[in-house]
């Protein structure tokens, strides 16, 4: 069985975090030499009877699908981690269970993603869309761009938006889900529900009692029913810092997080690496702005994270998406995956020419990230002006924010 990568994603709510913010987290950790893009969607119209084409499979598409801005492995059509216009956040963890997961090629929960956020105005509508299109399509399918081998997994989400958060776990077409509307929360590579399921798939139990999982005498615990007996709970490391700061959570803190190695949150292991994060702080206030940031490279302890605000006529950024090779992508290909592109955007190169220079002279590489973290700090301090300002954001100001921080850390680089 596949080894599922130790990704973590988290949300804090107030009063844990300060001036009212919902503060969401995750990094996303990947086979190490994969690279990962940061690409914008405009919403738009779909005429009746159109069709979407996810990674794998085609279904359906709807009448109208909402702006996102996406974290996704270069390959593939879904994404580890994203938000809307309307302020819904979803990360996905690859989990193994007592139910292998299929191979044969479905929906994968990074496609899930994707869905849930163009079809999800809220963080329950977007639970509604991604259970339904997993019981309709269901999941499966290779997690890697490899092939020699199919690395298959179930999928757990942590959805979130202003109000409350969604924690969903999936195995096979079955589910269960839990509301979160306070305190602190993170999932990983594990199963994480016990016995407080708010939502769920209405054949659940009975599934659980012909696979002889559970006997029906004794509470329902989700986890134990479908975990297999090696895994456990409290996976999830950098919970135990977060609650330390209670009452003062920042996106500072989120970040902080994210980067810390000693923890096992940043993950950099001989198989997988943290290879793209993402922190996103969602006002309560539905009048101020919801903001997001991308590092769009691998490791954060190594990189910076870079503001986006959704506005009309975003200014896209070639710069931090990967070449696109259309039909002749050896993943549109069968067999899949007989070859391996290089898929590195302009801002991974100038990144790893900057790793280079870090790992061959230390008091550069020093310098240099000093250099970029107080760029991430100017950041930071001018986002923080835009929440507390009681002036309407002008659009305007904003338009070309991810595309100008992109550009100037590429400059930097150099």
């Amino acid at each position: 069985m596949a080894v599922a990568p130790p990704s973590y994603s988290f949300v804090a709510f107030p009063p844990r975090t300060k001036d009212g913010l919902v503060v969401f987290g995750k990094n996303s950790a990947r086979p190490r030499e994969e690279v990962q893009e940061v690409v914008y969607f405009a919403a738009a119209a779909h005429d009746p009877g159109s069709k979407v084409e996810c990674t794998y499979i085609t279904i359906d598409q709807v009448p109208k699908t909402h702006a996102i801005v996406l974290s996704r492995p270069a390959w593939l059509w879904g994404a580890e981690m994203g938000a809307n216009e309307h302020g819904v956040c979803i990360a996905n963890e690859a989990i193994t269970t007592r139910e292998p997961a299929s191979e044969i090629e479905a929906l994968l929960g990074m496609d899930l993603v994707r869905l849930g956020l163009e079809r999800g105005a809220t963080a329950k509508e977007g639970l509604d869309a991604i259970v339904s299109l997993l019981e309709e399509h269901g999941q499966g399918g290779n997690y890697y761009e490899d092939g020699s081998s199919c690395h298959a997994f179930q999928s757990a989400f942590l959805i979130v938006d202003r109000a409350e958060a969604w924690i969903l776990e999936t195995v096979g077409k079955y589910w269960a889900a839990e509301k979160i509307t306070e305190g602190i929360k993170c999932i990983c590579n594990q199963l994480s529900l016990t016995t407080k399921i708010d939502v769920e798939h209405p054949e659940l139990r009975s599934y659980a009692e012909t696979q002889g999982w559970w006997t029906g005498d004794t509470e329902f615990n989700f986890s134990e029913v479908f975990s297999l007996p090696e895994d456990h709970l409290g996976c999830c490391s950098g919970q135990e810092s977060l609650e330390k700061q209670d009452g003062n959570i920042t996106v500072q803190t989120m970040m902080d997080v994210l980067r810390d190695k000693a923890s096992g949150v940043c993950v950099d292991s001989e198989t997988f690496l943290t290879t793209a994060s993402i922190v996103s702080v969602l006002p309560q206030n539905p009048s101020s702005p919801c903001i997001h940031y991308f590092t769009g490279t691998p490791d954060p302890s190594r990189s910076i994270f870079k503001p986006f605000i959704f506005v009309d006529d975003v200014k896209l950024v070639p710069k931090v998406q990967s070449p696109f090779l259309g039909d002749d992508d050896p993943v549109k290909k069968k067999p899949r995956f007989q070859e391996k592109p290089d898929r590195r955007h302009e801002l991974y190169k100038a990144h790893e020419r900057a790793r280079t220079v870090t790992e061959n002279d230390q008091d550069k590489g020093q310098k240099l990230m000093r250099i970029m973290l107080d760029l991430e700090r100017q950041g930071l301090e001018a986002m923080e002006d835009i929440l507390t300002s009681t002036e309407v954001l002008d659009p305007a100001e904003v338009v070309d924010l991810f595309y100008d921080c992109v550009d100037t850390e590429i400059k930097f680089f150099k």
